[in-house]
């Protein structure tokens, strides 16, 4: 038997979660599809907490949806009643000229966002758990804050199932091709016909956008939970969260806020997956060391290994996201990759998800997460592209 939907979600990660919970928001007939089970451990969506901060310093540009997002996520929190987001401020902090506070610095004050440089001393101060190099410099910004993942992801799908949402986990997804009335979508439980389809796949996105294929790489990331030596000076109210890069890393982490220790992980590219099925739980000795190497800076989280998970970041060449229609048809949106920094923006990607699906274009600028820029070519091809409002 095939059933028919306004629109389907394939991939109830982050950005499908929250796509679902848009569409329902917006009265359609909406179905959403997941391989495992929410919240599993398989892809980019898992690990406790999240960053999320206003100065951006991967480009200024993501600042006006970060306004956005943080707006969407208050709303979630008002609908659900549960705590998502934790503002504990951001401290960001290198070698003198260091990227991470460069471009933070940067996308600050061309936005007008508040914000403090520290040095070193300053820094020791105010939070006694740091104790960085005397030439590094820092910055504070009161916005930044963590995320829950699991607990977001479990209510955009909650209150989307009670406003009428049908979702099918366990379910996987054979291809998506053109329909009568917009796409079919052939799953091992049955078809789906829908006027559109929402791809946000993650790190599987690749099987039905086969243009974004060549262009992803999937690397293992690996985070890392640590016993303070001190837990008094590693609690929100004392230790914010954090963003530190040296000549050769760079490195984040969270407040030990639930009791399960200081998480921390390394930023940079970790070691390649031929596919997204290949990740395992897999954290060793060598991740633990290249994590720790880290918290030298942070000598009361310094402690014993607690545990650690392993997670993906599907990467795009200019580490950019993709937030677009597909080459091959106007009724497909592409709701991923994210490049190891897009949780924070699930909130806002769900919205001009539903926006691109139900409106055929969004009030936000997406111009630079363009499908077809790795490759201009499909550019001819395209009848539809999805534009900025």
């Amino acid at each position: 038997m095939t059933v028919t939907v306004d629109v389907a979600v394939v991939g109830l990660g982050a950005m499908g979660s929250a796509a679902l919970y848009e569409l329902t928001a917006r009265g359609v007939r909406a179905l959403g599809i997941e391989q495992f089970e929410p919240g599993h451990d398989r892809g980019s969506s898992h690990g406790e907490s999240r960053v999320i901060r206003l100065s951006y310093f991967e480009h200024p540009s993501y600042v006006p949806l970060l306004h956005r997002a943080y707006a969407k996520w208050r709303a979630l929190e008002a609908d659900c009643g549960e705590t998502i987001l934790t503002v504990t401020g951001i401290l960001e902090a290198g070698y003198p000229g260091a990227p991470v506070v460069q471009g933070s610095l940067l996308a600050s004050r061309e936005h007008g966002l508040a914000h403090e440089t520290l040095d070193a001393a300053e820094v020791a101060r105010r939070y006694p758990a740091f104790r960085l190099p005397e030439n590094w410099t820092a910055m504070f910004q009161p916005d930044g804050g963590f995320l829950r993942p699991e607990r977001a992801i479990a209510n955009f799908l909650g209150r989307a199932t009670r406003r009428g949402a049908t979702v099918w986990t366990q379910t996987r997804v054979g291809a998506i091709r053109p329909g009568p009335a917009g796409v079919v979508i052939e799953t091992d439980r049955g078809a789906v016909e829908a006027g559109h389809v929402i791809v946000a796949a993650g790190p599987w996105i690749g099987a039905f956008a086969p243009e974004l294929a060549p262009h992803l790489a999937l690397t293992r990331q690996v985070l890392g939970w640590f016993s303070p030596s001190d837990r008094a000076l590693v609690g929100p109210d004392r230790f914010p969260v954090f963003a530190l890069q040296s000549e050769d890393d760079q490195w984040y982490g969270f407040p030990d806020f639930a009791g399960t220790g200081v998480k921390a992980a390394s930023h940079i590219m970790g070691r390649g997956l031929a596919n997204a099925d290949a990740l395992r739980q897999d954290g060793d000795d060598a991740d633990a060391a290249q994590i720790r190497a880290g918290l030298r800076y942070i000598p009361a989280a310094d402690g014993p290994l607690m545990r650690m998970r392993t997670c993906i970041y599907t990467r795009t060449p200019d580490a950019f996201f993709v937030i677009d229609r597909a080459a091959a048809s106007p009724s497909v949106i592409l709701a991923s990759p994210c490049s190891g920094h897009g949780f924070k923006f699930a909130s806002v990607i769900g919205e001009i998800a539903a926006e691109l699906a139900l409106d055929g274009r969004t009030q936000h600028d997406i111009s630079r997460f363009r499908a077809d820029r790795f490759d201009p070519s499909l550019r001819a091809k395209r009848s539809n592209p999805a534009r900025e409002a």
